[in-house]
């Protein structure tokens, strides 16, 4: 009889009971959120995609793992000016900037960093082990072979994205995450201790743990699905495809790991989508992409799970001051207002010639962006 209200999502994705959450009709405004970790694909689709990144975020750091790579500065360049001049004709916000990132291999060079870096246009490299997730088969096979690109970042004060789970045949899916931070990340912190580092979409509470744990040039991203979503949601009642992602979804104690360091008011912690578009038909497929694609809601989700643990407060910090700052980028100096107001996502958007089907498909949204 207080106003306490117990929210059950979806029985069959886990359940999300919360604290005294938030009445109807409320609003918030924050600070204009960035996206530390976005995939914007290349041609006729990157448009759809536009669409919807740039109604919620200020800046988005643009994922190289197209086909070929983004392996050279004049590769980032050029996609850069793909994805401008993808924009809609009216931005949100009155403005949006693609911060580009090269894709790190064996042999990137020391003076290829700084050559990227002095661009101004090109805030990090982003390390993927070979064979680890979609289109990641030209990346790294043994970290030490980086050893002098990252020198150089480590130098430059350029920022090091990492997809922390380990490729090696034979380790289980689910442990994957945690074999990394021993494998890789551990040595690397202690041989490269000025290294600007996110642990990208962390999914386990060792991952947590761990960089709770670390110095402080150690960050990591947090998706709003890893948040919201264990396993079940994958694997009960049928399997989803559109919930298959990489890190896969884990169990419940690590979803909820991940929602007390992102609600913590830890500057350790901050938003990054990954929300990674696939057309319909490779996703639904005998053997199916990796990808779960957000950026439709992003930030309503974030504040779905920020609202659920009582800690709107801690929203804009998270979305819009962390990631900014870990990256030295001035923050945002426009806002957005939220208002709790559901709302249906549609079961299907465009995407280039085809069709994606976003997370809450034909479901509700709890919070709506109401004004820019």
């Amino acid at each position: 009889g207080n106003g306490t209200i117990i929210i059950r999502y979806h029985s069959n994705y886990g359940i999300m009971a919360s604290q005294a959450t938030a009445p109807e009709g409320t609003k918030l405004t924050i600070t204009l959120p960035d996206d530390f970790h976005h995939h914007f694909r290349d041609g006729p689709s990157t448009a759809n995609v536009l669409e919807h990144a740039t109604q919620q975020f200020g800046r988005c750091i643009a994922m190289p793992n197209l086909r070929p790579p983004v392996t050279t500065t004049e590769m980032a360049l050029e996609y850069r000016q793909r994805i401008l001049s993808s924009l809609p004709k009216e931005l949100p916000h009155g403005s949006f900037e693609p911060l580009m990132t090269l894709y790190l291999t064996d042999n990137t060079s020391p003076d290829e960093i700084k050559k990227a870096f002095a661009t101004g246009h090109i805030k990090a490299c982003k390390y993927y082990p070979a064979g680890a997730t979609t289109n990641s088969d030209a990346g790294v096979t043994d970290v030490k072979k980086t050893y002098p690109a990252l020198r150089a970042m480590e130098e430059i004060g350029m920022v090091l994205c990492i997809h922390s789970e380990v490729s090696t045949p034979g380790i289980d899916i689910f442990d994957r995450e945690p074999v990394f931070i021993e494998e890789i990340i551990k040595p690397l912190v202690k041989d490269m201790p000025k290294l600007k580092i996110v642990m990208e979409h962390i999914s386990t509470k060792e991952a947590v743990d761990y960089v709770m744990s670390a110095p402080d040039n150690v960050k990591a991203s947090i998706t709003c699905h890893h948040l919201l979503y264990n396993r079940n949601a994958l694997l009960v009642g049928g399997i989803k495809p559109h919930f298959y992602c990489l890190p896969i979804l884990k169990r419940e104690t690590h979803r909820e790991a991940l929602l007390g360091a992102a609600t913590s008011g830890s500057n350790k912690f901050f938003l990054g989508t990954d929300s990674a578009p696939h057309a319909v038909e490779v996703k639904e497929a005998a053997c199916g992409c990796a990808g779960a694609y957000t950026a439709h809601c992003a930030v309503q989700l974030y504040a779905e799970a920020f609202d659920s643990m009582g800690a709107l407060d801690k929203l804009e910090a998270f979305c819009s001051f962390h990631g900014a700052d870990h990256y030295q980028l001035p923050r945002n100096t426009q806002q957005i207002t939220l208002e709790k107001k559901s709302w249906i996502v549609p079961k299907r958007y465009s995407f280039g010639i085809s069709q994606l089907v976003p997370i809450r498909a034909g479901e509700s949204v709890a919070w709506s962006i109401v004004s820019n």
